[in-house]
């Protein structure tokens, strides 16, 4: 009896369900079973085409593939292009970086930006990163953009709180007084208290 890796949950009017989308694991995974099962020959290739909810032409060209390399033919290739500049282990280790503060690598606030970043990365693993091509593999590392609300460095709570308190509710009176009714800016800083 042989062994099919993939099972189907549902059942469509006598289709089996397929899932869109693959990780690149579960499709080679699928090449290698499809393979399998050409080697036997129990199946025909439209068969095995429906089983995997593939077109007969992808069963084609595994099976091109198949006789060419045998299985180690519908294997996984690396990806062309250029490698990348920080393997996985060197991104973790930048995160765990990150978490530690910016000030503990020497910086003079906790702030992250990209160029401190980038200088950080050199001086850690020796690679250059220009700082406007940092952000696209941060975000494919899962680092996300965290943008500080900007305050006036001069800025008092306390004296903000009794300024809302006090004085916003004069300013307010004396607009209603002179007009009859709050422009509509006001009237969005009333509902919600301002900024």
């Amino acid at each position: 009896m042989l062994n099919i890796v993939f099972q189907f949950s549902q059942e469509q009017d006598g289709c089996p369900w397929h899932p869109t989308r693959l990780t690149p694991a579960q499709l080679e995974a699928r090449r290698l079973a499809a393979g399998r099962l050409l080697r036997a020959g129990r199946l025909s290739q439209v068969e095995i085409a429906r089983a995997f909810g593939v077109s007969r032409a992808a069963v084609c060209q595994w099976r091109r593939q198949l006789q060419r390399a045998g299985l180690a033919g519908l294997r996984r290739r690396p990806h062309p292009g250029r490698p990348p500049r920080l393997s996985a282990l060197a991104w973790r280790e930048l995160g765990r970086r990150l978490r530690q503060g910016a000030q503990a690598h020497g910086f003079p606030t906790e702030q992250w930006t990209l160029r401190r970043i980038a200088r950080l990365i050199q001086r850690c693993y020796g690679v250059r990163y220009h700082p406007r091509s940092l952000a696209p593999p941060l975000r494919a590392h899962g680092f996300t953009v965290q943008r500080p609300a900007a305050q006036a460095k001069e800025r008092d709570e306390a004296l903000v709180r009794a300024w809302v308190k006090h004085d916003w509710e004069l300013v307010k009176k004396k607009r209603v007084a002179s007009t009859g009714r709050l422009p509509s800016w006001m009237r969005r800083v009333t509902r919600f208290g301002p900024a």
